[in-house]
């Protein structure tokens, strides 16, 4: 279901024009070598007053919503989105506001940028988590020689189509104040390692990480991180028995909880993670580091 585009919106910011903080440090060129360095950003978790956007929220049990809890105990105003109604539910839930859009399309985007920037205001911490599979909308298992090509741009536009559009959505507004976090949800599938029949999707999160690292540089004179998380077998609504088996296996012995990667999510949100950007941080359990298991 879409947005209804805002009336009176106001026009976006030119994302391919530098903004007022990199426009400053071109204009003032290097720095004296007389002059003290700039202070960095106080250590604190606290996202007091700032605008955070969630995507991919609507389950009651999963890293979306775990995400935005965490968020909104440091203080964020936080709004959340997902392709159903219900996401008002989860909204009304955490005391938040909710929105319904299509991701992978971008005027339905749009809109919501306005939509929220008009609700809420600016939005300077965006966790692209839209995109993990669920029982609704299931992850396609099938070999590339069997995979249709709709099948295959729809694991790419779900996972990766949709963190581009958001991402392209709000940067030039965090450019502009000279401020902002990105997280985007990668996996372990695809940046770390790959089963058979998961192509698709594994090929999309491995497409996350480019696109986080890639993003990281780009924005990096305006003071805003890009990060993923990839978490590995974790325990959801929408888990099989067969990944909560696999997630028994792991060294740790059990599967990770939405809410231990919304602690990850959380901190590289934060102002404590102003020198981190351009990384993946793997929340797995110690699976992808084990050589062999050993009983």
């Amino acid at each position: 279901m879409a947005i209804d585009a805002r009336a009176g919106s106001r026009p976006r910011r030119d994302a391919s024009r530098p903004g007022v903080a990199r426009r400053s440090r071109l204009a003032t060129g290097p720095a004296d070598h007389d002059e003290p360095a700039p202070l960095p950003e106080p250590v604190t978790m606290r996202l007091d007053g700032k605008v955070a956007l969630v995507t991919g929220a609507g389950s009651p049990d999963g890293i979306g919503y775990a995400t935005a809890r965490r968020l909104a105990d440091l203080g964020a105003r936080v709004a959340i989105v997902s392709t159903t109604r219900r996401i008002h539910e989860r909204a009304g839930e955490l005391g938040i506001t909710g929105f319904v859009a299509d991701l992978t399309d971008e005027s339905e985007v749009g809109a919501l940028a306005d939509a929220v920037a008009e609700q809420l205001g600016d939005v300077e911490v965006l966790v692209n988590n839209a995109g993990l599979a669920s029982r609704a909308s299931p992850e396609v298992l099938r070999p590339v020689a069997q995979l249709s090509y709709d099948e295959w741009r729809g694991e790419i536009d779900r996972n990766l189509t949709t963190a581009f559009l958001c991402s392209r959505a709000f940067i030039g507004g965090m450019a502009e104040r000279g401020w902002g976090r990105i997280v985007n949800l990668a996996a372990t599938a695809g940046p770390v390692n790959a089963l058979p029949t998961e192509a698709a999707y594994a090929a999309a999160k491995a497409g996350v990480v480019g696109l986080t690292r890639a993003l990281a540089m780009e924005m990096i004179a305006d003071g805003v991180t890009v990060n993923a998380v990839a978490p590995g077998t974790i325990h959801t609504a929408a888990s099989t028995m067969a990944e909560i088996k696999q997630g028994l296996g792991t060294p740790v012995g059990r599967p990770g909880t939405p809410d231990e990667v919304a602690a990850a999510i959380a901190f590289l949100c934060s102002p404590a993670a102003s020198y981190i950007t351009g990384q993946m941080l793997v929340v797995d359990g110690g699976n992808s580091v084990r050589e062999a298991q050993f009983r």
